[in-house]
């Protein structure tokens, strides 16, 4: 009889714990009924941390997706009336794109979503735990990189909350 690989075990329960999370957002993500798919929500997101309204080859870019990608997400959020399609001011064949009024509603109501959705997955764990977890999860997003976990903390993106809000 073998010995369960201990790696292989938390590649499996990190594998369960993602489903159950992405499960647990989409339906308070249903919930909202904004009639915005889960990668319409993340460019959204990415859209409202840009401080002016970025091109499509940036949000492609920071997203980590092909342009095309990018130009069929803006396409349903621009029929929705969440964001527009801007020339930008100093070179007229460029493209940017920013967040309306109704974007930001979105925004908001979205915001409201995923923390209801982070309290639910939360719920079993102290606040000790949830610190605990925060700093894990940190140090593997970050790669073991402390230069970046500092400048995530400096910016204000450190922590378990925010990488909740980051994520959808």
């Amino acid at each position: 009889m073998t010995t369960p690989d201990p790696d292989s075990l938390l590649a499996e329960q990190l594998l369960r714990l993602t489903r159950r999370v992405h499960r647990i957002q989409k339906r308070h993500l249903e919930r909202c009924d904004l009639g915005i798919t889960p990668a319409q929500s993340r460019l959204l997101r990415t859209l409202a941390h840009f401080g002016s309204p970025p091109r499509m080859a940036d949000l492609a870019e920071r997203l980590e997706v092909v342009p095309r990608a990018v130009t069929t997400l803006v396409d349903g959020l621009e029929a929705s009336g969440r964001v527009r399609r801007v020339p930008d001011p100093t070179n007229r064949r460029v493209i940017r794109i920013e967040v309306t009024d109704e974007g930001r509603r979105a925004l908001r109501a979205l915001r409201g979503a995923r923390r209801s959705a982070a309290e639910e997955i939360l719920a079993p764990l102290t606040d000790e735990q949830r610190e605990v977890l925060g700093d894990l999860l940190t140090t593997l997003i970050d790669g073991g990189d402390v230069a970046l976990a500092a400048e995530r903390d400096l910016a204000g993106e450190g922590g378990l909350a925010a990488e909740q809000e980051r994520r959808c």
